[in-house]
């Protein structure tokens, strides 16, 4: 099997459900033009990776990527996700296009077993737990409201995005554990919205108030920030988000006794081969690979990834509606599909 072609099909998405992130950044955004990325062989069969960003990556198919991959095994993936990264050497490609060939040719891998990826990579379990992973929302009643609303839901564990105000978001924090009780895991995402100062002033709030982890309070550019804040608070560090070396950072702040534990994705962490590599690594040292997002990619990450404990399902609207893929007990099961299966819910 060879491959014939790389394509890009050009298509309309919708406007996303309208809500907001943290003050400074933008949160829904309008219609776009997304893409769906195509690998060809000569057998006629096709794997496939989606991006909302089809234009950028059009562009970078077109300059860099299609004759690289023109007349590989596809079934070399290690091969072609080391031909990508040389490629960023010379193009400096978006952290969420880096990936996006290796995941297609998963997909493909996957189809021609007739296996859903998740086997292929080895399944350690058939279902996880969800947690709700809240937008940005006006108050601390309507949070509290928020809270009840995905627990009646069947979601076991929450995760809040707030306001990027130090002091509220810690007000936030400890009037939400006192309102669900000690037994209901929290967990807490800064993206990256704080200085050290007021990274702090949050971590220990947090660690009063029994959250599992502190993701993201800061940039990630710099380590060293980040081992002093490790110093300084007691909450695991969730870290590694959305670091433009993946692989190589992660084993930065592992390094630094900054992370007490690390995110993985298909998206940021240059595809499926990349996120196994952040989970290995993790596992190394006995540090969870928390996998980073909603989909049906990081879904089979999730099932083949042993030291990850939950899958992050966005709650973007007041009332609260569930993602179609997390079933009422509040648990995603294994996508059953050959490849990806972009078709099953949450695709």
């Amino acid at each position: 099997m060879r491959i014939t072609d790389v394509t890009l099909e050009l298509v309309d998405l919708p406007a996303q459900p309208p809500f907001r992130w943290r003050t400074g950044l933008p949160g829904s955004e309008g219609p776009v033009t997304g893409g769906i990325l195509r690998i060809h062989t000569d057998t006629g069969m096709t794997g496939e990776a989606h991006t909302r960003r089809g234009l950028i990556v059009a562009d970078l198919i077109e300059r860099r990527i299609r004759q690289d991959l023109l007349g590989h095994d596809p079934l070399w993936r290690e091969l072609l996700w080391q031909r990508m990264w040389e490629l960023d050497r010379i193009e400096e490609f978006p952290i969420y296009a880096l990936g996006l060939v290796d995941i297609a040719l998963w997909d493909l891998a996957g189809k021609a077993a007739g296996l859903p990826v998740h086997r292929l990579l080895g399944t350690y379990r058939d279902a996880i737990p969800a947690y709700a992973s809240t937008v940005t929302f006006s108050c601390v009643e309507e949070y509290l409201d928020i809270a009840d609303q995905c627990l009646e839901a069947g979601y076991t564990a929450i995760k809040l995005h707030a306001w990027g105000d130090p002091r509220a978001d810690a007000e936030l924090c400890h009037k939400l554990r006192a309102h669900v009780g000690d037994a209901v895991p929290l967990m807490y995402d800064g993206s990256a919205g704080f200085d050290l100062m007021d990274a702090v002033y949050v971590g220990r709030a947090l660690s009063e108030a029994g959250y599992t982890w502190y993701e993201e309070p800061m940039r990630e550019f710099n380590v060293t920030a980040y081992r002093w804040l490790a110093e300084r608070v007691t909450i695991p560090l969730l870290l590694a988000e959305t670091s433009d070396g993946a692989h190589l950072n992660v084993a930065d702040f592992i390094k630094a006794d900054a992370a007490g534990c690390v995110r993985t994705s298909a998206q940021y962490k240059g595809g499926i081969t990349g996120a196994m590599r952040i989970a290995h690594l993790a596992d190394s040292f006995q540090l969870r690979a928390e996998v980073h997002g909603p989909g049906i990619v990081n879904a089979h990450l999730c099932m083949a990834i042993p030291n990850t404990t939950y899958y992050e399902s966005l709650v973007y609207a007041n009332p609260v509606i569930r993602e179609p893929a997390v079933g009422p007990d509040g648990m995603l099961r294994a996508p059953t599909a050959p490849g990806i299966g972009y078709d099953q819910p949450g695709g």
